[in-house]
């Protein structure tokens, strides 16, 4: 899955653990970057280069300052800590391994994964939104499919009282019409989503509304029809 772009500057913009600087990357020097590594770099990254040169995050630079025998290292976890580079390249993205292995599907869902982890909200609220999550921010789909990112996970949540009203479901998105896109917190069905009204949620989201999908990933890949 490609990263939203549009999700993606809006959680650089809002994410208190990522500090952007305000010096683009000219061209010349993405291409030099790109010479140095021997290959293009993945989309999302080259953005972040293009719109910011560089930034911080969780209080260590990330950019394009280190070389080692296995090519671009753009971030380590604390000055000594980790190595992240990216990997096996996918549709114009490349995921990302640390020492740990791949961590992500792409530099975009590498942001993603640590400003949840930032935020505490772990990897994702389930492990069908961290599979979301290691890929993009979140989704914004043309028919009004809004799959949330960490940094409006938590916001619409409380502003909706999930934890007060279905304690046992969290709300993952909406479909821009009132109605919002619910998962299961725990249990073995962690796949299914469910959209109710937002004015009508209750202790038992799937007896009172419809079952979207039983695959979130795999639906929204799809399009996301409701």
């Amino acid at each position: 899955m490609l990263p939203d772009m549009t999700l993606l500057r809006q959680l650089v913009d809002s994410a208190p653990s990522i500090r952007p600087w305000s010096t683009p990357a000219p061209e010349g020097l993405l291409r030099s970057v790109e010479l140095s590594a021997g290959t293009a770099l993945p989309r999302s990254y080259r953005w972040w280069l293009a719109e910011f040169g560089g930034g911080v995050v969780d209080g260590t630079p990330l950019g394009t300052q280190e070389f080692d025998a296995d090519g671009l290292v753009f971030w380590r976890d604390g000055d000594c800590g980790a190595a992240y580079r990216f990997g096996d390249e996918v549709g114009g993205e490349r995921c990302v391994v640390g020492d740990e292995g791949v961590v992500a599907e792409s530099f975009a869902g590498f942001l993603t994964t640590r400003v949840a982890l930032a935020l505490g909200l772990r990897d994702g609220p389930n492990p069908a939104v961290a599979r979301l999550w290691r890929a993009t921010p979140g989704v914004l789909l043309d028919n009004g499919v809004h799959v949330y990112g960490p940094d409006s996970f938590g916001e619409r949540n409380a502003t909706v009282e999930v934890a007060r009203y279905a304690p046992h479901w969290v709300l993952v998105g909406d479909d821009s019409g009132g109605a919002g896109l619910f998962m299961r917190r725990h249990g073995r069905d962690r796949e299914s989503v469910h959209r109710l009204d937002l004015g009508a949620v209750g202790p038992d989201v799937a007896e009172d509304g419809e079952l979207v999908t039983a695959d979130l990933v795999g639906w929204v890949e799809a399009g996301g029809e409701l």
